[in-house]
């Protein structure tokens, strides 16, 4: 089922892939669903849906990033690779830096952070993304977006948007509907209603492929002042000149689990 949603613009052959290694950052707490990576889905927690499709994208390595005890020992039950880190990370970026330097790979190599919270990501949103910076040498990072055509989600600040030059990098990720048409939305519904269909609006999915080197560097880079009013991490490296590629995805793939009712979804789409 997973598979067959959020697939990506075009097909990616394994052959064609470079080598990568693939992180799960997994906090124990949450604020909106405390412990929810140990929430049972169709028999087994959350995070090991997680781990499982992440092997099944055939990275060099999969590692479940922890600080907490719970996680640490629920991943070596379901035979998971996992690293205990440091408890004052801010964010799931850090929590990768420090997995990267532990496990002393190389600046060229190629890091995919997956969400804990994400069981049905679709393994082609991966290739798509790994693909996309292996193939852009300048960009040292790399991320999903996928077309927003329902005006109700354009206008949505929880919908972040990102807007992209001619070779596909980002310019600029916002929580604003954007671009923004002068003259087409003197009028415009904001509820309801589609967008036309040759209007260039994207909508960001949290999917991001690092190099290593990216990484190494990324403790000493400052939060931008983007970064604190949109509260977007994104924009930490956009602020720095970092270029980002953004893989473009034929579609929404299903929602991870930020909340009780999320999960309760997700069961109702098990076989």
């Amino acid at each position: 089922m997973a598979d067959s949603l959020g697939t990506m613009k075009g097909s990616v052959s394994m052959d064609n892939l470079p080598e990568f290694h693939i992180v799960v950052p997994a906090r124990y707490a949450s604020q909106r669903f405390p412990q929810k990576l140990m929430a049972d889905l169709g028999g087994k927690p959350v995070l090991q849906w997680v781990y499982e499709l992440s092997l099944k994208a055939g990275a060099k390595s999969v590692t479940v990033a922890t600080d907490h005890d719970v996680i640490y020992q629920a991943a070596l039950d379901f035979g998971a690779s996992v690293v205990m880190t440091r408890d004052d990370h801010e964010n799931g970026t850090e929590r990768l830096a420090e997995v990267a330097d532990k496990m002393g790979w190389k600046a060229d190599e190629i890091i995919v952070n997956v969400q804990g919270d994400e069981p049905f990501l679709p393994v082609a949103l991966i290739h798509s993304c790994v693909a996309a910076l292996h193939r852009d040498k300048e960009a040292e990072m790399a991320t999903v977006a996928c077309v927003i055509d329902d005006v109700t989600d354009f206008f949505n600040p929880n919908v972040v948007k990102v807007v992209c030059d001619e070779m596909q990098r980002a310019l600029y990720f916002s929580r604003a509907p954007m671009p923004w048409d002068r003259d087409g939305f003197i009028n415009i519904d904001r509820e309801g209603g589609k967008l036309p269909a040759d209007f260039p609006a994207l909508r960001h999915i949290g999917l991001y492929v690092y190099r290593a080197s990216l990484l190494a560097k990324y403790a000493d880079l400052p939060m931008s002042p983007l970064e604190r009013w949109e509260k977007l991490e994104q924009l930490r490296f956009l602020h720095q000149g970092i270029k980002v590629q953004v893989a473009l995805a034929d579609g929404l793939p299903t929602h991870g689990v930020d909340t009780p009712e999320d999960l309760e979804k997700l069961r109702k789409k098990l076989p």
